[in-house]
């Protein structure tokens, strides 16, 4: 297996730093949302964003979010053993359960565990994803400590027209999806379905000489060399229309159905509904207003088997209603003010205590330019109704130097509540935790038109929430402190596109029994390279590109352990177009068979080849 120096990867930056850096072709900026609830191009915005339209996610040939995200400024991601696994982000070196994800606006994620189901989100239903990275709960609530992630879905307008794609490969891989879009000029609506079945490969190496493997602390406790397979039908509907200037009605529902055969010795097969739903209404309250409406509901709902025998059930639903105003004072300064409210409901095989809990939060901000200078300043109080009232706050300041730079400077703080887990789970919850806290600061430096930034970051985590073996419950006794270094570049080079970002992370626990530790499953170092390069030959347009994913060595437990290697692999990629709306693709991941891991005892993916054919008028 590879094996990573820890200097490896520093070394690489003055490579990377030497390409010619250009701006992007594109006059045109992408529009962010998320980062301020406000509509920002991406050199508007304060936070550090990036975002993957629907254009990169077709290039690139993405297969699943998981792969997606690995080696993104800021992210780790790991996987318990391919498709339909088990699939968790790290962000900012924060836990996978203080990321706050949002579809379409809505907040998704399972109430009893804290996390989302991101192995189970259909790729050929996204339209563009934008990760923010940094704290939001100033703005957004719990669990935004690392940043937030929102998935948009596909949108359409226009012209009536179908679109569809077939593919498979490796693994006994088959996939399909189909959509249909349309709306006119002042409607848009898209219709989609998406299929996939893979037989998949051994998800978990259990080994009956590793203790480990039977007497707990990882692994999956058992030792069932199979293949574990995945299903997954996927459908959606996005629609909505205008009416006059600045007023707009839109719903939007997504729906992921899922059969997951895993290792495991209690449970070895999961069925699973992931479903979230949404409406949303902006009204232009004059000239200088404007007020919005979003009502959401989404659902994570697992059956789980021990051989086709019964063996549990969580059935969670997240209810939610926002209502914000901005008002435009100029055009150089906004005022927003809102309330969210959120319910949880838990229906379980298990009997949890507390089967329900609601927040409402109040949040006010304003966004404001001053010459060469930019500021933001967020203030929200949450009022939980398990563990009473938070107030946290980000404030971020930005200033244009010459050639188009900017320097930016901000501070958050932020917070997550308990998950019905931690707080009522049977004979081992805790009721009197308290929510985890975060304070976080940051440097950044970016070029003109986003061509490259620099973020350096540190957050300290307080309350911290983990199993004390003396009560044999959830416990508010950890701490942890992240540094961070985030390195993001685009450049040309002989006609190829070249985007890299480059993570370096210190994430350490500063618990008594475990101080100066690592914090389990993240990778001090990653570097992620893509590279593309289209062409103008005999049979017509064709492209060719791929991908390159290093990451150090990580730890999979708190007391450093286990630890896993660091790896690198290679993908390559190539499509053809065949005619104006056919469009052959082929995708060979890990082209060197590297033999790697992300959570101890769980493979990743080996050498696969994929092939694609795409219709779209």
């Amino acid at each position: 297996m590879f094996r990573l120096k820890r200097l490896g990867l520093p070394l690489l930056f003055p490579l990377i730093a030497s390409l010619p850096v250009v701006a992007p072709a594109a006059t045109t900026q992408p529009i962010v949302v998320t980062a301020a609830r406000a509509a920002q191009t991406v050199d508007e915005t304060l936070a550090p964003v990036t975002v993957i339209t629907r254009e990169e996610l077709e290039r690139r040939q993405v297969r699943s979010l998981g792969d997606l995200f690995r080696g993104l400024p800021g992210v780790t991601s790991s996987s318990q053993g391919g498709r339909g696994k088990l699939s968790s982000i790290f962000l900012r070196g924060a836990e996978s359960d203080q990321v706050l994800v949002l579809i379409d606006g809505v907040k998704v994620g399972n109430a009893t565990a804290g996390t989302t189901a991101f192995e189970h989100v259909p790729v050929e239903r996204i339209e563009r994803i934008e990760v923010v990275r940094g704290p939001r709960s100033h703005l957004y609530g719990s669990e935004a400590i690392g940043g937030v992630i929102q998935i948009f879905t596909r949108r359409g307008g226009g012209e009536l027209k179908p679109s569809f794609s077939i593919g498979g490969g490796s693994f006994g891989t088959v996939n399909g999806s189909f959509d249909l879009r349309g709306g006119g000029e002042r409607a848009w609506f898209n219709l989609g379905v998406d299929v996939e079945d893979t037989d998949g490969f051994n998800a978990c190496t259990g080994r009956p000489s590793d203790p480990v493997t039977f007497l707990g602390g990882g692994g999956c406790f058992t030792v069932e060399p199979d293949d574990d397979g995945y299903e997954n039908v996927s459908k959606s509907l996005r629609a909505g229309r205008r009416f006059g200037d600045g007023n707009e009605v839109e719903f939007h529902f997504l729906e992921s159905n899922s059969e997951v055969e895993f290792d495991g010795s209690f449970e070895n097969e999961t069925e699973s509904e992931q479903r979230v739903a949404g409406a949303r209404l902006k009204l232009a309250a004059g000239e200088n207003a404007r007020v919005g409406l979003t009502l959401g509901r989404s659902r994570d709902k697992r059956d789980n088997f021990r051989d086709g025998a019964f063996a549990g059930r969580f059935d969670t639903e997240r209810d939610s209603v926002s209502a914000q105003a901005d008002f435009f004072v100029g055009d150089e300064h906004t005022l927003s003010a809102g309330i969210d409210y959120l319910d949880d409901e838990v229906d379980a095989a298990v009997d949890y205590a507390v089967t329900s809990r609601d927040n409402k939060g109040y949040f006010a901000q304003f966004l404001g330019g001053f010459g060469d200078t930019d500021l933001q300043v967020g203030l929200r109080r949450d009022d939980n109704e398990q563990f009473g009232g938070k107030t946290t706050g980000g404030v971020a300041v930005g200033r244009w130097l010459s050639a188009g730079r900017r320097a930016t400077l901000a501070y958050g703080t932020a917070f997550k509540a308990p998950t019905f887990n931690e707080l009522y789970w049977p004979n081992s919850g805790n009721p009197d935790l308290e929510p985890e806290e975060s304070s976080s600061i940051e440097l950044g430096l970016s070029g003109a038109a986003d061509a490259w930034s620099l973020n350096l970051f540190r957050t300290g985590i307080d309350e911290l929430i983990v199993y004390d073996a003396s009560t044999r419950a959830p416990a508010n006794v950890d701490s942890a402190r992240v540094r961070g270094l985030e390195v993001a570049a685009a450049a040309d080079l002989k006609g190829w596109t070249l985007n890299a970002s480059l993570t370096l992370l210190d994430p350490e626990s500063r618990a008594a029994a475990a101080r100066g530790n690592v914090l389990p499953r993240r990778a001090r170092e990653s570097l992620r390279v893509d590279f593309d390069k289209t062409f103008d030959g005999a049979f017509g347009r064709y492209a060719l590109g791929g991908t390159l994913v290093v990451e150090g060595r990580k730890y999979d437990d708190l007391a450093n352990a286990r630890k896993i290697d660091g790896y690198a692999t290679v993908d390559l990629r190539a499509s053809l177009d065949l005619g104006d709306d056919w469009r052959a693709q082929l995708k060979i991941v890990n082209l060197l068979d590297e033999r790697y891991e992300t959570v101890a005892f769980y493979p990743g993916t080996g050498r696969g080849l994929f092939v694609t054919l795409r219709y779209r008028p």
